[in-house]
């Protein structure tokens, strides 16, 4: 046949116009070209010329996009277009094939139509980024030339009377509509932007955001068809194969996105409802708040969720449609040709259309797009509001915490742990159930649907499957519910296993030279005994959810099928078999899903409880000056951000206010009028309960004068500070503080001119930032230099003023990175005298009138602190004319005290100078005086000790010194990272990021167990063949039908009852016993594999965790040292929990659809082999896909985890620094840092879920394309005479169509488990540490039963190092101790002294010599016997929790007599006798409820119970006042009169009695001899010693 353009049918003329020309209808098809081929021609130079120009500029950078008025309305009206454009074309092919010859003009208009709208809009795109509007007047043009001809066309068919049962007529009024309103959309653009037609157009800017460069999140606005494809990701996502993803590359968030702008919104509705609130004492409901500022978008994602669900049923519908109508249509009576012919061409009903195979293979394709489409949408905009919500509540609760009163803190209302609850846990909770809120009214909606689209198919029976579904629904929330349960239980328990194993980590030291490492690995091994059991249970329960998720789909399917083939007279078709096969795998996700939302929804309410009680919690005193004006005037200059220029102003100059305005005040300062700074009058304060802590205070602080407040412990001296801060309620009485003169005022005025919302009288009531070091020292996790200058601007000469002051310069210089080191809860950890210099520092260094101490001196040795007085207070403050309070016990300070405040009992005792008190009240000057001169004694007691701060000095260099030797050793992930910042080669960077750890996974496998593997890979794969057995068997047992009965029609069926058929319905009943063996067989295989996959998971977390740990303890102390606590901690907590449980149910997911996949992939390629071809192509689309993706998630993954940390870390120091914060007055700053890090996290998470949608979206445009190469492939080769291939493709369609839901899956988990291997590889890295040599050359049976009997000790030629890297601590030292001797070594700090001691207990490197002690060579010992026989007491005192018994025998092998001998010795008995339980009595957490002295005793006490012949003294008086020192020397010399002491001095004071004293200096022995005959040469080192700490 002759392809001509209006056909050429014999005996007629198509080209004759005798009747008018528009009355041919073949011209009327060709006018409506007119308008496509003119478009095309004007629109292809501009866009090549275009082009041609814009490669230059290779990206257009963003700020030039602008989208031009009705954006969104214009793309939505071309897709439409485009999709009637493909109805026309469809429409215009198969009337074709009614016709003899071929007519063009039915399709080729409808062709160029659909090429012209593309163009369109790809020119439309153009010209919007290009931002030249003029050029739309081309669209414009076409759009009415489009119009005038199709209504042209219209119009004639209205003439010939054709109506809407035909499908053309149809098709042409829609086109006219949508060209008519693209017209309207490109008249309302000339309308706004006045580009032509108008003297001066409109100039326009593009939105704020897109000005601001840093902008990278660019999902608001891109055009439509990005933002349904996130196709602008795809540089980030492509790029992150090159190189890593770093915070800078993903920016900052729009503004509509920052938590500040969500928080004003849902502060706002908040306010509003409390507002209507009539009664105070109920509090605003926060759902209302929520859905008054989110719910739009969740009305916007439900809409988008509602169509993706009812597109979802077009894909059943379109199998039962493609199956049944196979060969109808090939079969087509070419008789009623004629029958609909108007204008000589055949006009087709809609009904028609749809029973052509094709266009309903190529309806699904597109159903499946959009449907996908619309999902991931709906999923986007959901997680977008949680996350915006999450940002809002979080600056919610910040601002409540910086409010909270600080008796709720101190009292235990508001505990830390829960705060950080509220931060973690309850907001990412009402986070997750906003992500899966439109399930729930989406699913009952889904689930009603497909149960009318069931009973449609298949009627009765239909009901009985969907009723065994609802049944099961039911069981699955019930173990959902139990698997919430045991993960809380789990949790408890390993809550405690982590404390456990801190304590042993913290103690590791003591634990090794006892021998008792192995006791309290038995204590963590049976929590984790107790949490194993747990986690067996969860197992269990997710194996049974698992069970029911893959079960319950082929249960229904085996009721519904054999039932219908029971009940129904009819036979079971191919079609209907496969629609509803299709539909039950839409109906299980549902109902699986509908038991955790409802979780996450009960959850939410709990939180939604536990949030509003939080912000209903009482909130500090509103005093006088205390009106928060600062926290307000925050939030003022906020709201002008979105009015023009005044945010530049707010941005800088709101929060450097109070710095700018102070260096100017200190000038001024001398000619201040009045002379008191605070006063209090008739002032009764409580910490919350109604008893006052605080009773008739009258005090006054004189200003720019040094005031003392003293007092024994508990007499309120600390609230008296605290009151005068507003920090405690106020029962009566007044706190005035002064102030300024009033041209100050005005001079201050001048400078926070840009705060609004504040005259001159409010700022003078608001009191000044006061510098305020408070008791418990507080740091911020930042660096030295962040934490001492505290947001003021930094000042060289000062800064290095306050570091002398407080002497930290040595301790700065010990530091890695001098003061750029990170300090606080995750940087380094400094000792407490450190951190309480560094707490004064940043009170001096604060530009404030009035400096708060709060006993600064407490955590310090003497020479600090006289140092801190004479040049930080006395001088440093005093010079610069400071108001000083300090509160302090050290008495022999307050000879310097302009002012003293003496208080006893929460009242004040006396207040003037010392000579006042002196003349007035001789009673309380006397009292001070003996006290002073007590403190004098121990003072020189101090000065003889090696003090203190070289103590904490020598840990840290200890610390550092190790690391040093042993960073190139150190943690393999910081190896990684140094490598890639060395090389900026790309290919091995690349390759070590890509690559899944494989060699991990094996690793994984095989501590779970070879058996349990096996079983896993045997009975997933015996499951999966089954599942494709039984709808293979449901394939030919529904095609096994003759071909002479059609099932469509019942009716046919029902008069061609005869004999025949019973025994055809007998035979179709045969296949029914197969059908269900084969489904129990795949019920009870689900089962299998469910339970071999949880339960291999739990032995190999038993496995990793158990080898771990028996490592760890046993590593030599070295290990220790080396590496941070920290870093071990992470093993035994995030990583364990990894592999706990998240791995097994990761690795279930994805076996689970990769052999859903592939098993499809089987079926469709069994059934037409045809579209193995295709399949390469997207193989490779897949590969490449899967491959950039999982590099991007695993980085963005990343950066969510490494941002939420210092969020939470910020949320947890502010809690701990309340009133630091308040006293400085700084909440503006530290609300803006939340801000910040809340920015961060929320732009992390957000580029992760956006990150995850493109994934998606294009693997589910992967499977709508398998689906319809499958369909395609499946119509063509089945285009023959025979029947029974039409099972066969509703299985191949309804495989296809699972695909879908996998791929995308598959790719996620495998990125999942990516990230989560890591844990095992981390875990697998200390597995690899050496053990220390336990078991030593000697067998335990030839060491004396007594050994060490006499305690002589020979020590020869002996060599120590730390080790084998390292130089030796000890050189070829020699001595000889002889039993009972009492022995003292001394030496200066890193003279080797505490080296020695560690020899002998083996537990440093001894390469060369030997320590023999009573004949027996203490290297060749077992480690377990040599430290088990010795006794040490070391110089910082570790107490475990638990009782005082296992603190003093945690072998359970002595007697209770012993035990109180013990304790007696050590002065102890008394107090433990007084405690609850005696020897059972509660020991806290590292002791905490005893003193560091008594703490000291117990560890006496410990080695006292140990009866051993040789005690070794590490120093061990360190810590204990002068008279307990006293009595424990003579202890030592009398309980052990008769064994050997070796004492390792601090004080050589305390070795002046010892009868042989070692020498030591920098690893060698120099002097051995007896103190006096030392003492009697001048010039020996023991001498000089003993003078200088004279």
């Amino acid at each position: 046949m002759a392809l001509s353009f209006c056909g050429n049918n014999k005996g007629s003329n198509a080209y004759s116009v005798e009747n008018g020309v528009l009355n041919n209808g073949c011209f009327v098809d060709a006018l409506n070209l007119v308008p496509h081929v003119f478009l095309l021609f004007i629109t292809f130079p501009i866009l090549f010329i275009g082009w041609g120009s814009q490669s230059s500029k290779v990206q257009i950078h963003h700020n030039t996009w602008l989208h031009f008025p009705g954006h969104n309305l214009r793309w939505i009206l071309t897709f439409t277009l485009l999709f009637v454009h493909v109805c026309e074309i469809a429409e215009g092919i198969v009337s074709n094939t009614r016709m003899e010859s071929n007519h063009l003009h039915l399709f080729m208009p409808a062709l160029m139509g659909f090429i012209a709208a593309t163009t369109s809009v790809v020119y439309y795109h153009n010209i919007e980024t290009a931002n030249f509007p003029k050029l739309l007047l081309a669209l414009f043009i076409y759009w009415i030339l489009a119009f005038i001809t199709k209504m042209i066309k219209l119009w004639k068919f209205a003439e010939e009377s054709l109506g809407v049962k035909e499908l053309r007529f149809c098709i042409t009024a829609l086109l006219v509509v949508l060209y008519g309103l693209l017209m309207a959309v490109e008249i309302n653009v000339i309308r706004v932007r006045k580009y032509v037609f108008f003297a001066n157009p409109q100039r326009v800017k593009p939105p704020e955001d897109l000005q601001d460069l840093g902008v990278r999140f660019l999902q608001p606005f891109v055009n439509l068809l990005s933002k349904a494809t996130y196709w602008w990701m795809n540089p980030l996502i492509i790029g992150a194969h090159k190189r890593p993803i770093e915070l800078k590359k993903i920016g900052k968030l729009p503004i509509a996105m920052r938590a500040l702008t969500n928080y004003m919104r849902l502060k706002d509705s908040y306010e509003e409802q409390r507002q209507k609130t009539e009664d105070p004492e109920k509090s605003p409901s926060i759902w209302k708040s929520m859905y008054r500022a989110f719910g739009g978008s969740i009305l916007l994602s439900s809409t988008f969720r509602y169509m993706a669900d009812l597109l979802g049923f077009a894909g059943p519908l379109c199998i039962s449609g493609i199956v049944g109508n196979l060969h109808s249509s090939t079969e087509i009576d070419r008789t009623n040709k004629t029958a609909n012919m108007t204008f000589g061409v055949f006009f087709m009903s809609s009904n028609e259309l749809l029973k052509n195979t094709s266009v309903l293979a190529v309806l699904l394709f597109l159903a499946l797009v959009l449907q996908r489409t619309f999902l991931q949408a709906s999923y986007y905009v959901t997680i977008e509001t949680g996350i915006n919500l999450r940002g809002a509540l979080l600056a919610m609760i910040y601002n409540k915490i910086l409010r909270l009163s600080t008796s709720n803190m101190s009292m235990g209302e508001m505990t830390l742990g829960q705060i950080n609850n509220l931060v973690a846990i309850e907001t990412n909770q009402l986070m997750w159930f906003l992500f899966l809120c439109p399930n729930l009214w989406a699913m009952p909606v889904q689930i009603i649907m497909g149960v009318i689209l069931l009973y449609y198919l298949l009627g009765n029976s239909a009901l009985i499957g969907a009723g065994v579904i609802l049944l099961l629904a039911p069981v699955q929330y019930l173990i959902a519910t139990k698997l919430a349960d045991t993960q809380k239980s789990t949790l408890d328990y390993s809550t405690d296993r982590l404390k456990k194993t801190t304590e042993i980590l913290k103690g590791i030291k003591l634990l090794k030279l006892y021998a008792w490492e192995n006791i309290f690995c038995d204590r963590v091994e049976e929590t984790r005994g107790k949490e194993l059991t747990s986690l067996k249970t969860f197992a269990l329960y997710t194996s049974m959810s698992i069970f029911l998720n893959a079960a319950i789909p082929i249960a229904a399917v085996l009721a519904t099928f054999v039932t219908h083939a029971y009940i129904e007279e009819v036979r079971l078709s191919p079609d209907k078999a496969f629609a509803s096969l299709a539909l039950f795998h839409i109906l299980v996700t549902p109902l699986f899903l509908l038991s955790t939302v409802v979780r996450f929804a009960v959850k939410a309410l709990v939180s939604v409880q536990k949030l509003s009680e939080f912000l209903q919690s009482d909130e500090i005193g509103d005093d006088s000056w205390r009106n928060g004006e600062m926290s307000m005037c925050l939030e003022f200059g906020k709201k002008y951000k979105y009015h023009g220029d005044t945010k530049v102003i707010n941005r800088k100059d709101r929060y450097r206010m109070d710095n700018y305005e102070q260096p100017m005040r200190r000038q001024l300062r001398p000619t201040e009028t009045e002379d008191v700074a605070v006063e209090v009058n008739d002032g009764f304060f409580t910490w919350g309960s109604n008893l006052s802590t605080l009773t008739d205070i009258n005090i006054r602080i004189p200003t720019g004068q040094l005031t003392m407040i003293v007092g024994q412990v508990g007499c309120g001296k600390s609230s008296l500070l605290l009151a005068m801060l507003g920090e405690m309620q106020t029962i009566s009485g007044k706190v005035y503080w002064s102030k300024l003169p009033d041209y100050e005022i005005f001079f201050d005025g001048s400078i926070s001119g840009h705060d609004t919302g504040q005259s001159h009288e409010e700022r003078s009531k608001n009191r000044y930032s006061v510098a305020y070091a408070a008791q418990k020292s507080w740091l911020l996790n930042a660096t030295v230099e962040e934490n001492i200058t505290f947001g003021s601007p930094f000042n060289k000469q000062r800064y290095k003023a306050v570091i002398d002051t407080c002497s930290l310069q040595p301790d700065i210089d010990l530091l890695p990175f001098g003061d750029q080191t990170e300090i606080g809860e995750r940087g380094i950890n400094l000792s407490g005298g450190q951190r309480q210099r560094i707490c004064v520092a940043r009170a001096l260094y604060q530009n404030t009138n009035i400096v708060f101490l709060d006993d600064p001196f407490s955590a310090l040795d003497i020479h600090l602190s006289d140092h801190l007085m004479q040049e930080g207070i006395l001088k440093f403050l005093q010079d610069d004319k400071r108001t000083v309070v300090l509160v302090t016990h050290k008495l022999q300070y307050l000879i310097h005290a302009d002012w003293i405040i003496a208080m006893k009992d929460g009242s004040v005792l006396r207040e003037g100078t010392l000579k006042d008190i002196q003349t007035h009240d001789v009673e309380l000057y006397e009292h001070w005086k003996t006290l002073m001169n007590r403190q004098d004694q121990e003072l020189e007691k101090e000065t003889e000790m090696e003090s203190q701060t070289t103590l904490e000095r020598k840990t840290l260099r200890r610390a550092f010194y190790s690391r040093e030797a042993k960073n190139h050793i150190d943690d393999e992930d910081e190896e990684e990272e140094v490598e890639e910042d060395d090389d900026d080669n790309m290919s091995t960077t690349t390759s070590r990021r890509s690559k899944i750890q494989w060699k991990m996974c094996c690793r994984y496998l095989s501590s779970g167990g070879f058996l349990m593997v096996f079983l896993m890979v045997s009975s997933k794969l015996a499951k999966h063949s089954v599942m494709v057995a039984i709808d293979y068997w449901l394939a030919a047992w529904t095609s096994s039908n003759p071909h002479n009965q059609s099932l469509a029609d019942p009716f046919l069926n029902a008069t061609n009852y005869t004999q025949n058929d019973d025994t055809q319905i007998a035979q179709h009943r045969s296949c029914v016993p197969v059908f269900i063996i084969l489904c129990g067989a795949a019920i009870a295989l689900c089962l299998i594999t469910s339970l071999t996959v949880e339960f291999l998971g739990v032995a190999a977390a038993t496995n990793l965790h158990h080898n771990l740990l028996n490592k760890i303890i046993h590593a030599p102390i070295r290990f220790f040292d080396v590496t941070p606590l920290g870093q071990i901690l992470n093993r035994f907590s995030a990583d364990t929990n990894i592999i706990d449980q998240h791995i097994p149910p990761t690795l279930e997911s994805l076996t689970r659809s990769t052999l859903l996949c592939l098993s499809a992939i089987g079926v469709i390629a069994f059934v037409t082999p045809t579209f193995l071809i295709a399949l390469v192509p997207l193989a490779v689309a897949f590969y490449f896909i899967q491959k950039y993706f999982r590099v991007a998630s695993k980085d963005l993954q990343d950066l969510d985890d490494s941002t939420q940390l210092p969020l939470l870390c910020h949320f947890s120091e502010t809690a701990e620094g309340l009133t630091t914060i308040r006293a400085f007055r700084h909440e503006a700053r530290f609300k803006q840092r939340m801000l910040e890090l809340t920015d961060t996290n929320n732009t992390a998470y957000l580029f992760l879920s956006a990150a995850n949608r493109w994934l998606e979206v294009r693997t589910d445009y992967l499977g709508a394309v398998i689906v319809l190469t499958a369909a395609v492939a499946a119509i063509w080769s089945t285009s023959g005479p025979d029947v029974d291939q039409s099972g066969l493709v509703g299985l191949g369609l309804t495989y296809a169509l699972t695909v879908t839901n996998y791929l995308n899956w598959v790719v996620r988990n495998l990125a999942d488990l990516e990230v989560q291997m890591a844990a095992v590889k981390k875990v697998n890295s200390f597995l690899s540490t050496e053990s220390e040599n336990y078991e030593g050359s000697m067998d335990i049976s030839q060491v004396p039963e007594d050994w060490p009997q006499h305690g002589e000790i020979k020590i020869h030629d002996l060599c120590v190092r730390y080790d084998s890297m390292l130089k030796p601590v000890l050189k070829q030292v020699n001595a000889h101790i002889n039993p009972g001797q009492k022995v003292g070594i001394c030496g200066r700090t890193g003279s080797g002294k505490s080296s020695l001691s560690l020899a002998f207990f083996n537990m440093v490197d001894v390469f060369e010599g030997k320590i023999v002690i009573d004949g027996i060579d203490i290297c060749k010992l077992p480690l377990q016997t040599l430290r088990s026989r010795l006794s040490i007491i070391l110089q910082d005192p570790v107490l475990f929790s638990g009782s005082i018994r296992l603190n003093l025998d945690p072998e359970r092998t002595c007697t209770d007599d012993r035990l109180w001998e013990a304790l007696e010795i050590a002065q102890l008995k008394n107090m433990v006798k007084a405690l609850p339980g005696g020897l059972d009595a509660v020991v806290t957490e590292g002791g905490e409820n005893f003193s560091v002295g008594q703490r000291q005793l117990f560890c006496l006490a410990r080695a006292f119970v140990r009866k051993s012949s040789i005690l070794i003294m590490d120093e061990a008086t360190a810590s204990i006042d002068m008279a307990t020192e006293n009595i424990l020397q003579k202890v030592v010399m009398t309980a052990f009169a008769d064994r050997t002491v070796v004492t390792i001095a601090h004080l050589v004071s305390s070795i002046l009695e010892a009868e042989q004293v070692l020498v030591f200096s920098s690893g060698t022995l120099v002097e051995c001899d007896s103190a006096p005959n030392l003492l009697a040469q001048e010039n020996s080192l023991f001498s000089i010693l003993v003078r200088t700490h004279k």
